[in-house]
């Protein structure tokens, strides 16, 4: 102890005290509430004994009630078709405007910077302008669809079971469309321009040039947003909250917002534990998979 402290002071540990602050910080404020809320996935909790340790431990009796019940497969459908849905709409509007602004037009970057206000806007705000935008009575985009004819009577998006799912989907794109138009923005930077002028002297075309080299030499860049994605769209509550609150009739609840009504609600803590756990090992394995594959394709 006495020779870390002298090496702290003459400047030698420095590093290490500058590496253990934040990795203390972490484990603190992530770590202990992971195992905590594995722990008591395999515990019996309810509102009385969640401040207590008293807690019977019941195996894997939780995960066997959750996949019992009736409602937990059309949920985890509903977050299945959200997660898709959601990183497909983001992914192919953000490449769009990306490959848009790439090409370099006088405000490009000005206007490009507008596209950012939507990502820093808290949850609940984006929310509360897609209830306004989606009202079935007075919504501006039932105003637009009837104006076009492509419908004759307004549709009720958030409490229709056959739209209120697909409500949260395209506020959740126009949330994500700014990230992922930045991060592919910052990877069509890195690749060098005289790959584009040798394939244009060898007469590929535009669309020969993107499917040879854009997305090859983009590969990287769209594994992480996609890992990035799925870990963000699985944390998306606050849309829920806002627009559907999971109905009617569980229509539109997904896995994330589940968690919450079963422990805050409904006080199943446990089941609300075990959800969490579960999406935890998804998005786990999700990212082990893109390490390793990017790993060997570094190595290659």
């Amino acid at each position: 102890m006495r020779r870390l402290l002298l090496s702290i002071r003459d400047g030698r540990g420095f590093d290490i005290g500058l590496v253990s602050v934040p990795l203390i910080f972490l484990f603190a404020m992530a770590g202990l509430p992971l195992i905590y809320n594995i722990v008591m996935s395999f515990q019996e909790v309810d509102m009385f004994s969640l401040g207590t340790f008293a807690r019977p431990f019941v195996g894997f009796k939780n995960y066997i009630t959750l996949f019992s019940q009736p409602e937990t497969w059309p949920i985890l459908g509903n977050t299945a078709i959200f997660v898709v849905a959601s990183i497909a709409g983001q992914f192919t509007i953000g490449f769009a405007l990306a490959l848009f602004f790439w090409t370099g037009f006088p405000g490009s970057s000005w206007l490009r910077g507008l596209f950012l206000v939507s990502w820093v806007m808290p949850g609940l705000v984006v929310g509360a302008i897609w209830n306004w935008i989606l009202s079935g009575d007075f919504g501006v985009l039932n105003f637009l669809l009837k104006e076009s004819g492509l419908v004759a009577a307004n549709i009720f998006w958030r409490s229709d079971p056959n739209f209120s799912l697909w409500a949260v989907v395209i506020a959740n794109i126009w949330l994500g469309i700014s990230f992922n138009m930045i991060l592919l923005s910052v990877g069509l930077s890195a690749i060098p321009q005289d790959l584009y002028e040798a394939a244009e002297l060898d007469g590929a075309n535009v669309v020969q040039r993107f499917y040879t080299i854009t997305l090859p030499m983009m590969r990287s860049s769209i594994g992480a947003l996609v890992a990035l994605g799925l870990i963000f769209t699985l944390q998306q509550f606050d849309l829920f909250a806002a627009i559907t609150a999971g109905g009617p009739n569980n229509s539109s609840n997904v896995a994330q917002y589940w968690a919450w009504d079963l422990s805050f609600r409904q006080y199943d803590f446990a089941q609300g534990a075990t959800i969490s756990v579960i999406m935890i090992v998804f998005v786990m394995f999700a990212s082990v998979v893109y390490v390793r594959s990017t790993r060997h394709e570094v190595r290659g």
